[in-house]
C-alpha cells in the first residue's frame, strides 16, 4: 500500500535546480521533493506521497494522523525494511536468520 503521510520539514536545500527537503515522519526521515509546494518552510508540515510534498498541513492534524498510522501499524508497512518484512512473512527471524519455528522449539 502506498500512503500519503504527513511529515515535518527539518531542512531545505536546492539540488540540481530542484527544491528538496529532509522530512521527519514520526521518527523516519526521508528526502522529499518540494516542487509542488515551493513556499513550504522549515518547521511546517506537509502531506507527502511517493516522495513529493503535495499539501501543507497544520501540526495538530499531522500529529493525530501519524499517531493513528502508528497504532494501525501503517508506518511500519510504509517505511519498514522490505527485506525484514519479507523474512518475517516467510517465518524467518531477520536478525538471527533462523526460522521462527526453530526459535519456538528451543
Amino acid at each position: 500500500m502506498c500512503l500519503a503521510v504527513p511529515g515535518r520539514v527539518l531542512d531545505i536545500e536546492e539540488r540540481d535546480g530542484t527544491r528538496m527537503a529532509t522530512v521527519d515522519f514520526g521518527g523516519v526521515v526521508k528526502e522529499v521533493c518540494l516542487e509542488y509546494l515551493p513556499d513550504l518552510q522549515v518547521g511546517e508540515y506537509a502531506i507527502v506521497h511517493v516522495g513529493f510534498a503535495l499539501q501543507r498541513l497544520d501540526e495538530e492534524s499531522a500529529r493525530q494522523t501519524l499517531e493513528l498510522f502508528a497504532e494501525l501499524g501503517l508506518l511500519q508497512e510504509e517505511f519498514g525494511d522490505p527485506w525484514e518484512m519479507a523474512a518475517v512473512e516467510a517465518g524467518v527471524d531477520p536478525v538471527a536468520e533462523v526460522s521462527v519455528e526453530e526459535v519456538r522449539n528451543q
